[in-house]
């Protein structure tokens, strides 16, 4: 059972400190390996364990679905925004944690650490950003590729580690990867393992935008509070349709973005699109 206490400011390294937030950007603390606060619709998720490229373990895990559960619950919360302290992203698995070749339960770690993870990113409908600051290796690329939308640092870089220690990709990766950017490349990449820089996963539809350094961390966020503002429930079906994209047909597809349609136009947001624009005004959309 994870403790949670409700804080006024966030004390950990390579995070900024945050003080007199008012009730409404409250951030609880489960465990020290993974960090939250809201702010203006965002929930914002810190994975914390910057000596070690913020690399999983059950504890993290554990935490970060929690978050995640909360994030999908909270109506407050409009979109998800999932970033690493100090120079990692992720660093995939602890080995640490699987420290003796002989005696590793993966089948535990992959059903319990890393699949439900995966699961909520995709099932939650509200946009995920996986804001990449730094490396992001093994699982940790393949978790971030399962976000709705990856941005990263220029000086990132993403690494199909797996093969270098005669595993295989998991966390998704071997369905997410060739459907971003092509089945050889994915191939390649996983094979040989080789470095992708932010720039260059930019350029091959890995990641939607890469930003200087410098700039990152005001233009990801700038993204999550616009995101933030926009019609939720729409927003959530969309998802909902791409997530089907994949195994429907064509005439599957079209007859479930039919009932689909149906529901956005149902939306209080729909009614508030449709008066703003006859008003020319800027829409005031409230997520329901």
């Amino acid at each position: 059972m994870i403790t949670r206490y409700k804080v006024a400011a966030l004390f950990a390294n390579n995070v900024h400190l945050m003080v007199n937030y008012s009730p409404a950007n409250y951030f609880y603390i489960m465990s020290l390996t993974v960090l939250f606060h809201k702010e203006n619709g965002v929930g914002f998720i810190t994975l914390n364990r910057p000596e070690k490229y913020n690399s999983f373990n059950r504890d993290m895990s554990m935490a970060l679905q929690e978050y995640l559960d909360d994030c999908e619950r909270d109506e407050e919360i409009r979109c998800i925004y999932i970033t690493g302290s100090g120079k990692g992203f992720c660093a995939g698995q602890d080995l640490a944690e699987a420290s003796d070749p002989s005696n590793v339960d993966f089948e535990r770690i992959v059903r319990e650490h890393y699949n439900p993870v995966i699961r909520r990113f995709r099932n939650i409908e509200k946009p995920v950003i996986a804001a990449v600051n730094g490396v992001a290796a093994g699982a940790g690329a393949n978790l971030a590729l399962a976000c709705d939308i990856v941005l990263a640092t220029t000086s990132a870089s993403f690494i199909q580690a797996f093969s270098k220690i005669g595993l295989i990709p998991d966390s998704a990766g071997t369905f997410f990867l060739p459907r971003l950017i092509g089945m050889q490349r994915a191939a390649a990449l996983m094979m040989t393992a080789d470095k992708v820089t932010g720039e260059e996963a930019a350029a091959m539809g890995m990641v939607y935008k890469c930003f200087p350094d410098e700039r990152f961390e005001a233009e990801s966020k700038k993204m999550a509070f616009y995101l933030a503002q926009m019609p939720t429930k729409g927003i959530g079906l969309t998802k909902r349709l791409l997530n089907h994209t994949y195994d429907n047909t064509l005439e599957e597809q079209l007859e479930m973005e039919k009932d689909i349609q149906v529901q956005a136009g149902q939306t209080e947001d729909f009614k508030e699109g449709v008066l703003a624009f006859l008003e020319k005004r800027k829409p005031a959309f409230k997520g329901k």
